[in-house]
C-alpha cells in the first residue's frame, strides 16, 4: 500500500523515508496518518464550500443593496 498524497508535504519532507516505513509496519501510526489525511481532505472540502458560500453571500448582499436603491427610487418617484 502506498503512502497517501496528503502525507507528502513540507512538514514531513525530511522524514519521508521513516514515514513510509512506519506507515507500512505500524498499524497505530497508519491509523493516525489516515485520520490526518481524512482531516486534511475534509478541511479542503469545507474550505471550498466556505469560499463558494462567501461569494454567494457577497453577490446577494450586493443584489439586495441594488434592489433597496431601486425600491427607494420607485417610492420617491411615485409619492
Amino acid at each position: 500500500m502506498s503512502l497517501p498524497s496528503e502525507l507528502y508535504n513540507a512538514k514531513f519532507a525530511e522524514y519521508i523515508e521513516s514515514l513510509k516505513i512506519l506507515y507500512l509496519v505500524d498499524d497505530q501510526f497508519k491509523s493516525i496518518c489516515n485520520e490526518y489525511c481524512n482531516s486534511r481532505i475534509k478541511t479542503e472540502k469545507y474550505k471550498k464550500k466556505f469560499e463558494k458560500n462567501f461569494r454567494n453571500k457577497l453577490e446577494f448582499e450586493n443584489l439586495s443593496k441594488e434592489l433597496e436603491e431601486e425600491i427607494l427610487i420607485y417610492l420617491i418617484r411615485n409619492k
